[in-house]
């Protein structure tokens, strides 16, 4: 080294503590105003494009839901009787939905959608935290607002908070039992689900995923949570029980039509190719069992490796596709399926559908999807959902045998156990035996560091340690290295058994094959 280099050295190595300390700081509070930047930047678009791309929904179902606690607490009437002005809409979920929505008869209808935001906002934070939690707290702040900002754009999100629903709400529900399962406190896991059922019949699903796991006493608390909410708002409510069991719940025109575009589940797709005319059930119910049967496959081997979220993601999908009616604002149910995705790192695949499911694509065949545009496009979502069934990756990852490889290769070779030669000295005179035992040892040692360099050299082990002619271990390096079998003169002597503690040394760098 130079003496203007040592010099050079000497000054950095000799700076002062406090300004490497001062410059790392303002390094750090520059990226933090990076970062800062980058999400208000974000967040203005974010907010740009959900002020004006899509088509604001107005609190649309949270005033339906509105107005139907209204008319039952403070008019005397059925839960079903309303409808919104103007519309064909009303209440469409079982009685216990509206007794839980009780406490907005007791507040104005802006109190209940600031109400209704708080909610749905605090159960987006719990699914998101459940989902990929332990992700996000290595980002600090700038992975939470990035999120935020990226979940704003999510379709199904954002009209979950544009139409007041309570989709958010149901997954929270659900998912908590997710995480009660992995967490291994599986007391109270059913309840979640039991609760979501009773409000939606959609969740019911999952009651048949407790089972498939054989969870069988999660799947009795979820049944049985769920059959006393539906008797204790047939308590509250008898005629509206009565009506909504008999009669509202086979009645789908109440929630709208099925070729509607908004209808990304099978029937949907299903009565898009027939329209105007009603699509055929029976068609509809066996392609549903087939449904079914794939989520059973997938969901049981996700199960098989302890899979909650895997195994939560598939049954989400599945209630998607056999639903009679999914909407958009139902999809949040493909957020686990994105937590997996993430977390397989499918990075591109994540990407391309969440690409998708912001772009509001469907709605280009709002009017019109006939043709084979319709199909594919109109549908987009409903092909989203059937992929993810097939394809989720579950289950353990696979090991990478490329990585298995290159550490096999990088696993030093066992020391030899043979003795090293020993050379006479000047003018010492040794038998001819004596000479020929130590030169057949040092051809069995040369051999055998032979092996064991080719062993370390090449990608599997099983290479490495198979000689030519099917001989094994030292022998076969020794007869590489040769070029022929050793005679007599130069075969090595028979090496003597090893004692327990020998050969518990020569482990400790290799250890013995399995």
């Amino acid at each position: 080294m130079s003496a203007g280099s040592a010099t050079t050295g000497t000054t950095e190595a000799d700076a002062p503590a406090g300004g490497r300390g001062s410059g790392g700081a303002a390094a750090l509070l520059g990226t933090d105003r990076r970062r800062f930047l980058l999400v208000l930047a974000l967040a203005v678009v974010v907010g740009a494009f959900t002020a004006t791309v899509p088509l604001l929904r107005d609190w649309f179902d949270l005033r339906v839901y509105y107005g139907a606690v209204d008319t039952w607490v403070h008019h005397g009437g059925s839960i079903y009787d309303y409808r919104v002005p103007g519309t064909a809409y009303g209440f469409t979920y079982p009685p216990f939905a509206a007794l839980g929505m009780l406490p907005m008869a007791l507040v104005g209808l802006s109190t209940a959608i600031a109400l209704a935001l708080l909610l749905n906002l605090a159960a987006l934070t719990l699914v998101v935290g459940v989902l990929v939690g332990p992700e996000l707290r290595r980002y600090g702040w700038f992975g939470c607002a990035l999120t935020a900002c990226l979940l704003a754009l999510f379709e199904p999100v954002r009209d979950t908070f544009s139409f007041g629903q309570v989709n958010l709400v149901l997954l929270a529900l659900v998912l908590s039992d997710a995480w009660l399962l992995s967490a291994g406190r599986g007391r109270w896991a059913g309840v979640g689900i039991g609760l979501a059922a009773a409000v939606k019949l959609t969740p019911a699903l999952f009651v048949a995923l407790l089972l498939l796991g054989r969870r069988r006493r999660a799947a009795g608390v979820a049944t049985a949570v769920a059959a006393a909410a539906t008797a204790l708002a047939a308590w509250a409510a008898p005629d509206a029980s009565r009506f909504y069991w008999t009669d509202a719940l086979w009645d789908t025109s109440r929630v709208g039509r099925l070729a509607y575009v908004s209808n990304q589940s099978l029937q949907g797709v299903l009565a898009r190719l027939v329209a105007p005319q009603e699509p055929s059930r029976a068609l509809w119910a066996m392609l549903a069992l087939l449904v079914l049967a794939v989520w059973a496959r997938r969901t049981s081997r996700a199960l098989a490796d302890e899979d909650w979220t895997a195994a939560f993601a598939l049954t989400g999908l599945a209630a998607c596709l056999v639903s009679p009616i999914t909407w958009v604002h139902h999809l949040v149910w493909l957020l686990p399926s994105f937590a997996v995705l993430l977390r397989r790192r499918r990075l591109r695949v994540a990407a391309a559908l969440y690409a998708v499911l912001c772009s509001s694509v469907v709605w280009l065949w709002f009017d019109d999807a006939s043709g084979l545009d319709g199909f594919l496009g109109g549908n987009a979502y409903a092909w989203i959902t059937l992929g993810l069934l097939l394809w989720l990756p579950v289950g353990q990852p696979r090991p990478d045998r490329r990585a298995l490889s290159r550490r096999a290769s990088a696993t030093p070779a066992a020391p030899s156990t043979a003795a090293p030669a020993i050379s006479a000295a000047p003018g010492q005179s040794r038998p001819a035996s004596s000479g020929g035992a130590a030169a057949g040892r040092a051809l069995f040692a040369g051999g055998a560091a032979a092996a064991g360099g080719r062993a370390t050299g090449r990608e599997g082990t099983e290479e490495g340690a198979e000689g030519p002619a099917g001989v094994e271990g030292p022998a076969a390096g020794a007869a590489g290295a040769s070029g022929s079998v050793p005679t007599g003169s130069t075969r090595p002597s028979a090496a003597k058994p090893q004692s327990s503690s020998e050969r518990a040394s020569s482990y400790t760098v290799v250890p013995p094959p399995a």
